[in-house]
């Protein structure tokens, strides 16, 4: 079995899945053999650090450059707030140590556009994070869209609509910084929406027109720091939220389809309302991750009725039997970063790009981008074409 060492870059809450999902690989995974070596792990802040032993990691350090520097570590995933990925992405080419790492993979498109060129010129394997993907019906769909089940496809509709960040009493943290974060729920959710729509379209998005708002314009100052969204307390003291809350977009695709799309980080009901519909000549699909282990299809082909037909997932639907024995059964959030982690380890072993690339996070952050342009001014945007490897059309 060939070991790979593996460092990550923060141990936050997306630091902490990425390290269970290396740790799974070898079981669930077992005719790839391949073992992570969880050799070392990055944090400055000390809990984080103290974690790491039970999460697997044979040392944890302060500085993430001792994480690039070990000639033990192969590979590595970047973890860490947005406005750090570009410096350390930068830095783990510089190191020549493949990366896995979490989208938005900069803070703008010229950031991303510069690690997805710079790891390419350098010949290193890249994964993003775009881990809904991965669940079995969401493959199951892209399939059949991809096998003109549908018939031509003349438009689509993606919505990823939350609530972590609904309370106006929520602490103040780097996500609602532009200069750290970007452009908030945008960047945060909408990317997503994109990667999915280009995914099982098969088909790239080249022009936008969008509106955006922020609803809660201000958020009290934290008095400590906790783990991914969750609550910490906090002062009488209130900072500017300098991001977007909310983002509504249309879009077309280079196949001709319309899409649609929609993200909210403040939506007060829906806790994770993530939900895809295709819709073609023949046939037409919708999933929603509130429910992932179905799938409702309706092929002309098959049946004379309206009526959606809910399927759902079993062995042979991506990944779905590494994880469940029997039919009908779910895949969680978690799950899909095991997922990715065997995907990046894969691409790794054969170095044929199996895993969503740096090129493709670079171009869900050039249709980022021209959603922010387009609120801005009102227009519809052109969204330029990247270059390179990507897996999604």
């Amino acid at each position: 079995m060939k070991q790979i060492g593996v460092g990550v870059i923060a141990l936050g809450w997306m630091g902490r899945l990425h390290s269970r999902g290396f740790r799974q690989v070898a079981e669930r995974y077992p005719e790839l053999g391949v073992d992570a070596r969880l050799v070392a792990a990055a944090d400055p802040v000390p809990a984080n650090r103290e974690a790491a032993r039970g999460l697997g990691f044979e040392r944890a350090v302060e500085d993430y450059r001792e994480v690039l520097a070990d000639p033990q570590i192969e590979a590595v995933s970047i973890c860490a707030p947005n406005f750090l990925h570009h410096e350390i992405a930068m830095a783990a080419v510089g190191a020549g140590k493949h990366f896995w790492i979490e989208k938005p993979m900069g803070v703008n498109a010229a950031q991303s556009r510069e690690i997805a060129q710079a790891a390419a010129a350098a010949g290193l394997v890249t994964a993003a994070g775009f881990n809904y993907r991965h669940q079995p019906a969401v493959e199951h769909a892209r399939d059949l869209v991809r096998e003109g089940r549908l018939g031509r496809i003349t438009n689509a509709r993606v919505w990823l609509i939350a609530d972590y960040a609904s309370s106006p009493e929520g602490p103040h943290t780097w996500r609602y910084v532009r200069a750290q974060a970007g452009a908030g729920v945008v960047g945060d959710l909408l990317s997503h929406g994109i990667d999915l729509a280009q995914y099982l379209l098969g088909s790239r998005i080249t022009e936008v027109t969008a509106m955006t708002d922020t609803f809660i314009t201000s958020r009290p100052v934290p008095l400590g720091v906790g783990v991914g969204h969750s609550a910490v307390a906090v002062s009488d003291e209130r900072r500017e939220v300098e991001n977007e809350d909310y983002v509504a977009a249309l879009a077309r695709t280079a196949g001709g389809a319309l899409v649609t799309l929609e993200s909210s980080r403040v939506a007060v009901g829906p806790r994770a309302e993530y939900v895809v519909e295709v819709y073609g000549t023949a046939g037409s699909l919708r999933w929603s991750f509130e429910h992932p282990e179905h799938l409702q299809v309706l092929l002309l082909d098959e049946t004379g009725h309206r009526g959606y037909t809910s399927v759902m997932t079993e062995a042979g639907y991506g990944d779905y039997a590494r994880f469940q024995p029997g039919p009908g059964q779910h895949l969680s959030f978690d799950d899909g970063k095991v997922v990715e982690a065997r995907q990046f380890l894969e691409s790794i072993l054969t170095g044929h790009q199996v895993a969503p690339s740096a090129g493709d996070a670079w171009a869900a952050a050039e249709a980022d981008e021209a959603v922010v342009a387009s609120a801005a001014d009102r227009s519809w945007h052109s969204v330029p074409e990247v270059t390179g490897t990507t897996y999604a059309f």
